[in-house]
């Protein structure tokens, strides 16, 4: 399988790149390697997963395994004006039995309150919802991360219900169907 740019989403503002099995066996050896990103012609001047992991432990096993589940686990958000990593987005896992997809992301706090998280899920959900296995977007957000409320209260997904979460505590879950999701954004 090659991972070039081959999964490659661009929005308005960003770049925004699947991480590959090389890169991952890189972060999993030493996350502040100057090198890691030279390849892509980007810098890490927020050294974004450098001090914290963010889903690295959960990922990097999981690519080792199954490197076909890298366009959905993790992808680095560049800001293209300056090819600066900004953050992450990324599917949980592929699509399960049901076709459920659910979606995380971060973005450092220097680039907060720019519209780029809500940029950053549309080019994200965009690009899955043309995957045919999938058919249920899901977001899942603290009840006390006002500002990721706020943007998915936006995007009219459904509140479905509440879930603890073994790391982030409790968790309200909205989903919307890739038939509305697809209808609303006109693709």
């Amino acid at each position: 399988m090659h991972f070039a740019d081959d999964f490659l989403i661009e929005s308005e503002r960003l770049s925004i790149f699947a991480v590959n099995p090389n890169e991952y066996r890189k972060l999993a050896i030493d996350r502040a390697d100057p090198t890691l990103w030279v390849d892509r012609n980007v810098t890490n001047p927020h050294r974004y997963l450098v001090e914290q992991a963010g889903p690295l432990p959960f990922r990097i096993p999981r690519v080792a395994k199954n490197p076909s589940l890298v366009p959905y686990l993790l992808r680095m958000a560049i800001l293209r004006s300056s090819r600066v990593i900004i953050g992450s987005a990324g599917f949980h896992d592929g699509p399960d039995e049901n076709g459920m997809i659910e979606i995380g992301l971060e973005i450092v706090e220097e680039h907060r309150g720019q519209g780029l998280a809500q940029e950053l899920l549309f080019a994200m959900w965009d690009w899955v919802v043309h995957d045919s296995r999938v058919k249920i977007l899901r977001y899942t957000v603290s009840p006390e991360n006002a500002p990721s409320q706020a943007i998915i209260k936006k995007f009219e997904f459904a509140y479905v219900g509440q879930q603890i979460d073994e790391e982030d505590g409790p968790e309200d879950i909205y989903e919307m169907s890739v038939a509305n999701y697809r209808r609303l954004r006109a693709i």
